[in-house]
């Protein structure tokens, strides 16, 4: 592989707070606000800033070979762009150094030439716009399991008045969430979850043994999160499968799986890890609605909200019908679109969304936040927030 090498700018530019010598194009399915340009151009006076609609094809299909929004030849003079997918060939954009993405994941661009290619241009992802959105999900989609939400609601349709058998009902008082992945959608549904009485059981990928360490330097709207890193009462950290296991076999009542997607987290929950799951603890018994028989199942709800490639679907099937796991909670699967008909579709004990956890209206506010933010750091010569590795891919 050839890496590209472009000089950085002087370092008289790196304090620039009028961006001057700068353009911005923003490529997004929606357009910003009048005012959010024109607030823009207030703050940094000589940044030139221009909105063009992304190509079609971005919009329903990402990642897809497209053709410019306009003029290849109009790139040499892009430094700042804000995307959905779409990325320009790095020989179109020789002046590009910091990409703002929209979307929480990198997973992908991490194949483009311009992300693997040119070492000076910074990607940051949209990380913390979810958290508040996702985080009501997780809890809702597992509330609503435990309060039997799904059943009582088909008996409206039914009209009909059915108690049930209400009383073995359990809230969540004293139940543990794990979550795998302690990043900001994490840590905000760590804030809900001690709100409702829960402990949380933390896990990353690098070890935060200190309360310095535990620190959130990522983005995040005020007031939301963990900043600190305060909310779990254990955390767990590693690569190897045996750390993995340490932390799911820790008792958990509700696992978040909040995890990017890379190349390591790839079918990361499989057959043994669902295992380890169920005997973490004994089994206890739930009431069918259906029969009123009580059956004996794992106690571990599993809630995915990072990429349905993290967890192996058929042994994901394999453990929800033989009640190695409670049940699960899915907004994104594999394959995805989920086809008509797929088995996953007919598996007890599952709530399933189209990939919807993340919608707000509230949305493109907070990614503009962050342009915005970075945009000041960028002038200040400073890092950048939701800074994309290299290395790790996330």
């Amino acid at each position: 592989m050839t890496l590209i090498k472009v000089p950085k700018f002087d370092d008289e530019t790196k304090n620039n707070p009028t961006l001057k010598d700068h353009k911005l194009v923003i490529l997004t399915p929606w357009a910003p606000p009048p005012n959010y340009i024109a607030s823009l151009q207030q703050k940094f006076p000589d940044l030139v800033v221009e909105y063009h609609a992304p190509p079609q094809s971005e919009w329903t299909q990402p990642g897809s070979e497209s053709s410019s929004p306009f003029p290849i030849e109009q790139w040499k003079h892009v430094t700042i762009l804000l995307t959905f997918t779409y990325l320009p060939q790095p020989k179109d954009a020789p002046k590009l150094q910091y990409v703002q993405l929209i979307s929480a994941g990198a997973n992908h661009i991490l194949d483009h030439p311009l992300f693997r290619e040119r070492e000076e241009v910074e990607f940051c992802t949209a990380n913390g716009v979810h958290g508040p959105q996702i985080s009501e999900w997780v809890l809702l989609t597992y509330l609503s399991f435990n309060h039997r939400l799904p059943h009582y609601l088909n008996l409206q349709k039914q009209a009909h008045w059915s108690r049930g058998h209400f009383d073995s009902i359990e809230d969540a008082t004293a139940k543990t969430v794990g979550i795998l992945g302690y990043g900001a959608i994490g840590r905000q549904t760590a804030r809900l979850a001690v709100a409702m009485g829960m402990r949380v059981h933390a896990y990353t990928l690098h070890a935060r043994p200190t309360p310095e360490s535990r620190k959130d330097g990522g983005w995040a709207p005020v007031g939301m999160g963990d900043p600190e890193g305060v909310f779990p009462s254990r955390w767990f950290s590693g690569r190897s499968k045996e750390d993995l296991h340490r932390f799911l076999g820790s008792g958990l009542d509700l696992l978040v799986v909040s995890t990017p997607l890379t190349p390591g987290t790839k079918h990361l929950l499989g057959k043994e890890e669902f295992e380890v799951l169920y005997n973490s603890s004994p089994p206890v018994t739930f009431v069918d609605e259906t029969t009123g028989h009580g059956e004996p199942r794992g106690r571990t709800f599993v809630s995915n909200i990072a990429r349905g490639p993290v967890i192996h679907t058929d042994d994901l099937i394999d453990a929800l019908e033989g009640g190695l796991i409670r049940g699960a909670a899915l907004d994104v699967t594999d394959p995805e679109p989920l086809p008509d008909g797929h088995r996953l579709w007919s598996t007890r004990n599952v709530i399933l969304t189209p990939h919807v956890s993340g919608a707000s209206t509230r949305y493109n506010e907070r990614v503009l936040a962050i342009l915005e933010e970075n945009l000041g750091r960028l002038g200040r010569g400073e890092g950048l927030v939701n800074e994309v590795s290299k290395k790790e891919g996330y």
